[in-house]
């Protein structure tokens, strides 16, 4: 009886994918790139921003020298903004403390900002043939049916088994094969409506023996996510728009955004005249938009505001309306922003 590992290799040969471009090379700083970029977003997604990174910065001294306005820009629309200054402050540590190449130690893969258990055994396994565990989201499905492990993945308990299970599973040889493998399966077999007609594991698999595949893996427990709400104020002057650079810490760090404030009971003008000494005209107020993150929802009340002078105090910036979408906004900015355009 062929092993889980052989099942699993033998498929990926005639079903598996093996034309992704992170896939062409076994250069760890592009898998790097590939592995960060494809946490918690979709392949397909994912493709485009890889070409036009990898573009621009083809080599890790290339990533490192770059400033980081540029780094944020051509990550704007991908969302969780905090792996792409993770990438970047990995990359200058790399020139700075590695002697400028990506290491193969398992141990200082994981001192890399931004790398974790996984990313390690990705990059570990489809660079350096190291015989490597990873356990991502796709991962976790798969091995839940395959063991019926009922309980949520989340659950550290949960993520302590899988991990024993994925590390048990792990073949002495073609380690890159089945790891690119066990990934595909979980994401276009055994995936939110699984194929199980199609999945090689199916003769061993516990949960599609008993009839459970549909109930596992376990939901993340229901909790009410908290709604916040605060208040931003756009400042015009002909077609540019007034922004200000977020903090590093927090939602939208590092990224260009409208001025925010959450005194309710100061005016729009009031505020403008306060925060950047600019004498403005209302020209509508109390407008809403909203976007949920991961733990909160976020409802923003928002005023459009138009100066003759473009003399504000404070760091800012002014950008023009046409070039906002290839700008580091954040995705509900821009949302707010091409409303102008209507």
């Amino acid at each position: 009886m062929k092993s889980f590992s052989d099942l699993l290799i033998a498929w990926h040969a005639k079903s598996g994918r093996h034309h992704l471009p992170w896939q062409q090379s076994k250069d760890p700083y592009r898998i790097w790139v590939s592995e960060i970029m494809l946490q918690q977003t979709q392949v397909a997604t994912v493709i485009d921003y890889y070409h036009r990174f990898m573009k621009k910065f083809p080599t890790i001294k290339a990533l490192a020298h770059a400033d980081e306005e540029e780094v944020m820009q051509l990550w704007s629309g991908l969302g969780y903004y905090r792996r792409a200054r993770f990438l970047h402050e990995g990359a200058q540590m790399i020139m700075d403390e590695m002697g400028g190449d990506f290491p193969s130690q398992f141990d200082v893969m994981m001192k890399i900002p931004g790398i974790g258990r996984s990313t390690a055994g990705a990059i570990a396994a489809f660079s350096f043939n190291q015989k490597k565990a990873i356990l991502d989201g796709n991962v976790k499905r798969v091995l839940s049916r395959y063991f019926l492990i009922t309980q949520w993945t989340g659950l550290p308990k949960t993520e302590k088994k899988l991990w024993d299970y994925a590390e048990s599973l792990l073949p002495n040889k073609n380690i890159d094969t089945y790891t690119q493998a066990l990934m595909d399966l979980g994401a276009t077999v055994c995936n939110k409506k699984p194929q199980c007609e199609l999945c090689p594991l199916k003769k061993t698999c516990l949960a599609f023996q008993k009839n459970k595949v549909d109930l596992v893996p376990a939901p993340r427990p229901q909790k009410k996510i908290p709604t916040e709400s605060t208040h931003m104020i756009i400042i015009k002057h002909h077609d540019e728009i007034l922004l200000v650079k977020r903090p590093q810490d927090g939602i939208w760090g590092g990224l260009w955004s409208l001025p925010q404030y959450e005194n309710k009971s100061i005016t729009p003008k009031a505020w403008a005249k306060k925060q950047f000494g600019l004498e403005t005209n209302l020209i509508k107020k109390d407008l809403k938009a909203s976007t949920t993150f991961t733990h909160f929802k976020l409802d923003i009340i928002y005023s459009i505001l138009e100066t003759k002078s473009q003399r504000a105090k404070t760091p800012h910036t002014w950008l023009s309306l046409n070039s906002i979408e290839g700008a580091a906004i954040p995705s509900i900015v821009k949302k707010i922003l091409s409303k102008l355009h209507a």
